[in-house]
């Protein structure tokens, strides 16, 4: 069979074929047949339903006796309120990060 054949009969891609021959060429069967190593992406921390939890609750008023959230107070408060059971500071940053709303920010456009 030709690459472009194989390809079309289990519904892969031409590069993908190329790259499980040449690693079969190359290492043997056993690293043709191995899935690829993981690429360091790490997966989401919160869903849909926490994440608009954690920007109401950015949004909201600070507990007594500060004058802002912080990363860690929020981290913090969602582990308190149940919506996760353990969640970081860098989570709490990044999900953060990925969202504009901001209490005092005007719209520029």
């Amino acid at each position: 069979m030709s690459d472009g054949e194989i390809a079309e009969a289990v519904e892969t891609s031409l590069s993908n074929i190329h790259r499980v021959r040449q690693a079969f060429v190359e290492e043997g069967l056993g690293a043709a047949l191995a899935r690829q190593r993981p690429t360091g992406r790490q997966s989401r921390k919160l869903d849909g339903a926490q994440e608009a939890r954690l920007v109401a609750l950015t949004c909201s008023a600070p507990p007594e006796g500060r004058v802002r959230w912080t990363i860690q107070l929020l981290a913090d408060r969602l582990v308190a309120l149940e919506s996760v059971d353990a969640i970081g500071r860098e989570g709490v940053r990044t999900t953060r990060k990925k969202t504009t709303s901001s209490r005092g920010r005007r719209s520029r456009g």
